[in-house]
This record gives structure tokens, C-alpha cells and sequence, in this order.
């Protein structure tokens, strides 16, 4: 299943030419256009899933396992210091392209990237709140 007016469903089916790292039946994994960091690879399903909340169980999986194979070739063929591993879902979330991709970052010493968050100081009782919520 693809969609017509999804570039990531274009790239994945040839359409639009690529840096193409691995390729499977299932999954594409290109270069970032626009990358974070030398190596900034995405691995795109080729079929079209919106986010990680529609993609099967199974690809997911699946997913995890062709991001650790790639993780290691790129550490070992770009000899980069760290990882990192992002995958965004909804607007809100920073999901720009709504074709499921996890992007694959290479990091090096002194690369300048800053993958930030801050954070938030909850009581004990409002963690405990939000372990009732989930959990019931």
C-alpha cells in the first residue's frame, strides 16, 4: 500500500532516486537529505504506515533489529563515537514527513549536534498520578 502524495512512499518505490544504503523487501534505508550529522541515514517501511501507532507489531520489530544491523556497520565503517536513534510520532512530537521512518544519527566527538529535551521536576504524588493512569 502506498500513498501518491507521500514522498517517503516515492523514495522507497524508486520514484525518486535516492542515497541508498540497504534494501530489503520490506524496508529502504537512504541517506538524510538533510542530515544531523555525516551518515544521518532513515530507515523508511516501503509500505505506507502514518507513525509507530499503525505500523504492525512485527515490522516493528523488524525495524529494531535492521536499526541495530545498521547501527553497527555505520559505527564500524564511519568510525563515530556514539548513536543515536530517533523516531518521532505526530506533529507535536516533531514528525515533519507522516510516513513512518526512524532516522539512524551517527555522533562524533565535538560534532556540534545537541539532541536536547528539558526536563521536569513531578512530586511523588503526580508520578505516582500518572502510574495509576497508565497502568489501569
Amino acid at each position: 500500500m502506498k500513498q501518491d502524495d507521500c514522498i517517503f512512499c516515492k523514495i522507497a518505490g524508486g520514484e525518486i532516486p535516492s542515497h541508498t544504503l540497504y534494501e530489503d523487501g520490506k524496508f529502504k534505508v537512504i541517506l538524510d537529505v538533510a542530515p544531523a550529522t555525516r551518515g544521518h541515514a532513515l530507515i523508511i517501511p516501503k509500505r505506507h504506515y502514518a507513525n509507530l501507532y499503525e505500523l504492525p507489531e512485527d515490522m516493528a520489530a523488524d525495524v529494531i533489529r535492521l536499526a541495530k544491523k545498521m547501527m553497527e556497520k555505520m559505527t564500524d565503517k564511519l568510525n563515530c563515537d556514539g548513536f543515536n536513534l530517533i523516531q518521532n510520532n505526530g506533529e507535536i512530537a516533531g514528525q515533519t514527513v507522516f510516513h513512518f521512518h526512524m532516522h539512524l544519527i551517527p555522533r562524533y566527538h565535538n560534532d556540534g549536534e545537541i539532541l536536547k529535551y528539558t526536563t521536569i521536576s513531578p512530586s511523588q504524588e503526580e508520578l505516582e498520578e500518572t502510574v495509576v493512569q497508565i497502568t489501569k
